[in-house]
C-alpha cells in the first residue's frame, strides 16, 4: 500500500501501474550492467564513475556549503570581538547597563543561530566526504555477484532502497514510455 495513500487517502495517491515482467526484467538488466562493469573495470575507474554521477551538483552544493561556513566563522569572530569591545565599554561605563544588556542578549541569539549553522554545514560538507565510502560499500556489495539470472527479496534488499515508477506518457508517434528510477543502497540513483 502507498504512504500516501495511508496518510492521506486514495484521493492523493498517484500510484502508476506498471506490469510485473517489465519492471522485473528492467531491475534484472540494471543489476546485471552493474555486475559486468564491477568486474569489467577497476575499482578505482569505476569508483569515479559512481562519484562522478552527482558530482556536479555535488559540488556546487559543497562549494556553497564552503563559502556560507566561511561567512559564518566570520561573523562569529566578529562577534566575539563586538562582545570584547563591549565589555570594555561596559567597565569603562561607556554604554549603560541597559543598552549593554540589550546589545549581550541580541548577540547571544546570534551567536546561537550562527553555531547551529555552523554544525549544519560542516555536518553536509562531513556526508559529502563519506560519499566515496558509500560507493566503495556498494561496489563491495556488487562485487559479491559474479552472474544474475532471477531478482530474491533478500537481493534487492541487500542491493537497492527503493524504485520509483513515474507516469506513463504516450509520445508523439503513439508508443508508450515510462521513466522508472532505481535508486541503489549507499548510492543513491546512477544510471
Amino acid at each position: 500500500m502507498c504512504t500516501t495513500y495511508s496518510e492521506y487517502g486514495k484521493d492523493k495517491c498517484s500510484g502508476h501501474y506498471i506490469r510485473y515482467d517489465v519492471i522485473y526484467a528492467v531491475v534484472l538488466g540494471r543489476l546485471q550492467y552493474w555486475i559486468s562493469q564491477v568486474h569489467a573495470k577497476n575499482d578505482s575507474e569505476l569508483l569515479q564513475r559512481l562519484l562522478k554521477s552527482g558530482d556536479k551538483q555535488r559540488e556546487k552544493e559543497n562549494a556553497n556549503a564552503k563559502k556560507e561556513l566561511a561567512r559564518t566563522e566570520k561573523r562569529l569572530s566578529e562577534l566575539d570581538n563586538l562582545f570584547a569591545k563591549m565589555y570594555e565599554d561596559r567597565v569603562k561605563e561607556a554604554i549603560t547597563e541597559r543598552n549593554f544588556a540589550m546589545l549581550s542578549a541580541k548577540y547571544q541569539e546570534e551567536q546561537t543561530q550562527l553555531e547551529n549553522k555552523k554544525q549544519e554545514l560542516q555536518a553536509k560538507l562531513d556526508k559529502s566526504a563519506q560519499d566515496a565510502d558509500e560507493a566503495e560499500k556498494w561496489l563491495a556489495l556488487i562485487r559479491r555477484y559474479t552472474e544474475l539470472t532471477e531478482l530474491t527479496a533478500p537481493l534487492l534488499n541487500e542491493l537497492i532502497d527503493k524504485i520509483i515508477v513515474h507516469q506513463a506518457e504516450n509520445n508523439e508517434n503513439g508508443s508508450r514510455t515510462q521513466e522508472i528510477e532505481i535508486f541503489y543502497r549507499f548510492v543513491g540513483k546512477i544510471d
